[in-house]
């Protein structure tokens, strides 16, 4: 399988492009030249990794009849000061809220999804340093 993406030149550093339908606009920093009408391209690594193992989880949990009243997953990424600036460090935290919550079940769902589906986080193994953390509110 091959994803392609096609990304059009609008004007000083503002791109375009069409993912699964939907329209993304991308955009620099005004102080970089930019005119800051879209995200930057690098926070999108971090919203990858958290959609990916996110929608995993909410997967799994789900097969296993766990229900939560809220979840969010948190990533923070640490950048290189040299360049290329990019992601040296990714912590990913797990925030689950709801009554009773079995941690075993959340643990197991999150390890299935860092060790096993997140194709995200596999592309990241072994060049980004990558930790994680469970929080149950």
């Amino acid at each position: 399988m091959k994803h392609i993406i096609d990304l059009h030149w609008l004007k000083n550093l503002t791109f375009d492009t069409e993912v699964d339908g939907h329209h993304l606009q991308l955009d620099a920093a005004i102080e970089d030249g930019g005119n800051d009408t879209g995200p930057r391209p690098k926070k999108l690594l971090l919203v990858a990794l958290a959609g990916c193992t996110a929608m995993d989880i909410i997967s799994i949990l789900s097969k296993m009849h766990v229900e939560l009243d809220d979840f969010n997953v948190i990533v923070q990424g640490d950048l290189l000061e040299d360049h290329p600036k990019r992601y040296k460090k990714m912590h990913v935290i797990y925030q689950f809220k709801g009554k009773d919550l079995p941690y075993d079940k959340l643990g197991k769902a999150v390890k299935l999804s860092e060790e096993k589906y997140c194709g995200v986080r596999a592309s990241f193994d072994g060049s980004i340093d990558l930790s994680s953390e469970i929080r149950v509110i």
